[in-house]
């Protein structure tokens, strides 16, 4: 039997703004923790059908890094996760989305940027969790200088095949 193998381009948050939202995903959803690390999603797998062409664009792109303002965290799922939504810098990220995703796609996803906290998939959020998740001082602005190829083989953790780093102009 083949391997399943799932591909997403994510930009990684950074150290030390990852440092407390690790914490809180180590303890409230150690099962997402230990498969990947705190991220943004940038293109999931299903937009990925000409992987070599999105590579190109990539080793091409003439991009800052990008910085998003996250807002207060929110339920997702009916309430069983919980993310840390983006407020600002939305529409740089789908510009981006839309570079990499240009003559590939002709629907790309409605994606809006987040971090997610807790995932629906492998935890429960309640409202007792939630307040505990609120009084968190969580990083509001998040600079990311990089875009990640990022690979999982049947369900396992997410690995890095490749990283390509923004250009500061």
């Amino acid at each position: 039997m083949l391997p399943s193998i799932r591909r997403q381009l994510t930009m990684f948050v950074p150290h030390p703004d990852a440092t407390v939202i690790e914490s809180i995903r180590s303890h409230y959803n150690p099962a997402q923790r230990a498969i990947i690390d705190s991220h943004v999603t940038l293109c999931r797998e299903d937009e990925l059908t000409s992987l070599d062409q999105v590579l190109q664009k990539l080793t091409t792109l003439q991009q800052p890094p990008l910085t998003i303002r996250f807002g207060d965290i929110a339920p997702s799922e009916g309430g069983k996760g919980v993310l840390l939504p983006a407020v600002a810098g939305r529409e740089e990220f789908h510009r981006v989305r839309q570079i990499l995703l240009q003559d590939i796609t002709n629907n790309p996803r409605e994606m809006e940027p987040h971090i997610t906290l807790m995932h629906p998939r492998n935890s429960t959020c309640n409202d007792a969790i939630f307040e505990e998740i609120r009084s968190y001082e969580l990083p509001k602005v998040i600079r990311f200088d990089a875009i990640s190829l990022i690979e999982q083989v049947d369900g396992g953790p997410w690995q890095v095949q490749q990283t390509y780093k923004l250009i500061r102009q």
